[in-house]
């Protein structure tokens, strides 16, 4: 029997490095998820509204990324997140933090950086994000 679940990938999408990692992340995700025979449904920010929809809606188009992004953290079973860089994206902040509020399911965090990112010694993110 498959097990069904909605996992929402959060993390930085501004760089075409950033979107690269993510995409392979995300290709990852749903390779294992089949070896381990779950159907699993990932959500990417970055392919819910294509660049031409963005252009098509200009201004309005924040609010509709806005909407979506909500939308499927509020029907999410999972987040997984990439914590990279000297300070969590901030996208990625509000994501834990709503999914966090909504108490709907476990967040994995990804951390690959090397760098220092806490406010104390051996902290690798803020203590709000490792908390979450």
């Amino acid at each position: 029997m498959l097990l069904k679940m909605k996992i929402y990938l959060a993390g930085p999408l501004f760089s075409e490095a950033e979107r690269d990692w993510m995409s392979k992340l995300k290709g990852q995700i749903e390779s294992l998820a089949v070896e381990s025979n779950y159907n699993v449904e990932v959500i990417w920010p970055y392919e819910l509204m294509p660049q031409e929809e963005i252009n098509a809606l200009k201004e309005t188009a924040k609010r509709e990324i806005f909407s979506r992004c909500k939308s499927h953290l509020e029907s999410a079973d999972l987040v997984i997140a990439v914590l990279d860089g000297p300070q969590v994206d901030d996208g990625t902040a509000w994501e834990l933090g709503y999914y966090h509020a909504l108490r709907k399911g476990k967040i994995i965090g990804i951390r690959t950086d090397l760098r220092r990112a806490g406010e104390s010694d051996g902290a690798k993110v803020n203590s709000m994000i490792t908390l979450v």
